[in-house]
């Protein structure tokens, strides 16, 4: 690991106390390496921050959600995804390999326990990884719960997107041929997923528009720019693994985290909520709390999905060390 210069000084007393302690790309078998980074103070609560998609990676405001006076946290780019290599890669890439890395990660780090923080799909992993190894998380902090079932996504695409933007759906049906619209959560996944750029390439642009729209409370357009779905510029990337992971339903059993929840039981846990979140909804929120006694959900009343809608990334931070000093009380 490359330390940083300061990384045996206090936080306070660093020049940037959010600049990563270490930084490496760690060999976790399969000819993958992730990128992973540590903040905050050596000593401190130890702590893992799993970022959605699949696919997207972690950004450097990440770090902040992370008092560095209190904390140690981890950061990393899963599989395929970030500055991991190879980028994009999805063999080898499936939810029990992410399980078995973050094992990887903790013990490369010395961990006995850790809090485990996590929005979206994050959630999804944060949840999947506590039911399979539950003696390793000290707490749990969720934002935009989702349970990665087909379910969640038809209600998404299929139900919400034509009720609250109907005119974004005919754009969305429209980059299908006529005779793939009637199935077309799978006709996007089987073209995204397609190794021909002509194919992939205005739906992989058409997902991620659709998706980032869903997400916000208020989103500065409400359709796709059809004409730009046939640009030659550099595709965005999550699309890719989120085709990867969608078309194999999360690499999950039917209704496994719902199903397993008792392996939760005495994990406290927040769960951050948007109210008006059209991707990961309320209801999955208070699905998942009537069976996890031990989560409180906090609503976050004019917010939709992203992390960035008002009063979002706050409620985290503020969840973030509300559970850290009732796990150190």
């Amino acid at each position: 690991m490359a330390p940083d210069a300061d990384a045996g000084k206090s936080s306070h007393h660093r020049s940037d106390p959010f600049a990563p302690l270490t930084s490496e790309q760690l060999a976790v078998g399969d000819g993958h390496e992730i990128y992973v980074e540590s903040v905050g103070r050596i000593g401190g609560i130890a702590a893992v921050y799993l970022h959605g998609g699949p696919g997207s990676g972690c950004q450097p405001d990440h770090r902040r959600l992370f008092d560095p006076e209190r904390f140690h946290a981890i950061l990393f780019d899963q599989r395929g995804a970030g500055r991991s290599r190879p980028k994009g890669r999805r063999e080898d890439n499936t939810l029990a390999h992410l399980i078995a890395d973050l094992e990887k990660i903790r013990e490369r780090f010395g961990f006995e326990r850790w809090m485990v923080v996590g929005g979206s799909w994050g959630a999804t992993l944060a949840l999947a990884y506590a039911q399979a190894h539950p003696n390793r998380v000290s707490g749990i902090v969720l934002r935009a719960t989702f349970l990665g079932t087909r379910a969640e996504l038809e209600n998404a695409f299929l139900d919400v997107l034509p009720r609250f933007y109907p005119g974004l759906h005919e754009d969305f049906l429209s980059a299908l041929p006529p005779e793939e619209r009637g199935q077309p959560l799978d006709a996007y996944w089987r073209r995204i997923l397609d190794s021909d750029f002509a194919v992939h390439g205005p739906v992989a642009r058409a997902w991620h528009d659709t998706e980032r729209i869903l997400s916000e409370h208020t989103p500065n357009r409400a359709r796709l720019d059809l004409p730009s779905l046939n640009s030659s510029r550099a595709l965005p990337a999550t699309p890719f693994l989120e085709a990867h992971y969608f078309a194999n339903d999360c690499f999950m059993q039917p209704n496994q985290i719902i199903a397993g929840a008792d392996k939760l039981a005495g994990i406290p846990g927040i769960i951050v909520q948007g109210r008006y979140d059209l991707l990961c909804p309320p209801a999955t929120s208070h699905a998942l709390g009537s069976v996890w006694r031990d989560a409180e959900i906090r609503f976050v009343e004019g917010a939709g999905h992203t992390l960035y809608d008002p009063g979002v990334r706050d409620a985290v931070m503020k969840a973030v060390a509300d559970l850290a000093s009732r796990m150190t009380r």
